[in-house]
């Protein structure tokens, strides 16, 4: 098993990750954990339609908007607690929030979908 660290940056925020390589059975694990979390939670999206996921596990602490409202690009729509930090989670693209997917004190995982504009 291999370690390594890195520094990844998300929307200007630096985070340090560590990463595990894992075997190949583990993969398989991880890959049908994956599959089955994503049909459940995602639906498919027209194309005007723009996903805002979770860009990391945490807790949804607010949610600023409700469906039918409009927001300009970079408005936060919502606060999600990640390692004891609040995170922003702001609108990628100018347009109307036609759901949310998502509760304040809800538990997320990284990309699971929250909102769509």
């Amino acid at each position: 098993m291999t370690i390594k660290k890195y520094a990844v940056t998300v929307d200007g925020q630096t985070y340090q990750v560590t990463l595990e390589e894992l075997s190949d059975s583990a993969v398989q694990v991880y890959e049908k954990a994956s599959n089955q979390a994503s049909h459940t939670s995602q639906r498919a999206m027209t194309s005007n339609e723009h996903p805002v996921v979770a860009p990391m596990a945490g807790t949804i602490l607010e949610i600023t908007v409700k469906v039918g409202d409009s927001v300009k690009k970079g408005e936060t729509l919502c606060l999600l607690e990640a390692m004891k930090m609040e995170n922003q989670i702001v609108a990628p693209v100018d347009g109307v929030v036609t759901s949310v997917h998502v509760t304040k004190g809800q538990g997320v995982e990284s990309n699971q979908l929250l909102i769509v504009i």
